[in-house]
């Protein structure tokens, strides 16, 4: 139980630290503060809140994976590295690439919604 305890301790510090350090993991916060609102707003189905739920996972993820591997690069060398470079590109890429799937998911999922909202926005979908 002692282990299991301070697993969950480091993962939560790790929180800590991404939040704490990195301006990018907290706009991810901030915008998942609002899909999360604008979820509940709108009453999304349950569907709808599992794939939120894993793209923002996704997201929060990835950007921790980026910071790891800054953290472990800087400690290699803070000299320029070419190779080091790449990585740390291709990290920051995968971030990209989860962004974008998630806000691809939160349009699917919101902008229907938000549409039907608008005066006539029921009317025009015939």
């Amino acid at each position: 139980m002692h282990r299991l305890t301070n697993s969950f301790r480091h993962a939560f510090r790790g929180l800590a630290t991404a939040f704490r350090t990195q301006p990018n993991f907290r706009l991810h916060i901030l915008a998942t503060t609002f899909a999360l609102a604008f979820g509940l707003l709108l009453r999304i189905y349950p569907g709808e809140w599992a794939a939120l739920i894993i793209v923002i996972a996704l997201v929060l993820g990835a950007e921790c994976f980026n910071t790891a591997l800054e953290f472990l690069a800087d400690r290699v060398t803070t000299d320029h590295d070419p190779l080091i470079g790449k990585a740390k590109d291709l990290s920051a890429a995968a971030v990209l690439i989860f962004s974008i799937a998630a806000a691809t998911t939160v349009a699917l999922i919101f902008l229907p919604k938000v549409y039907a909202w608008l005066p006539n926005g029921s009317q025009l979908k015939n």
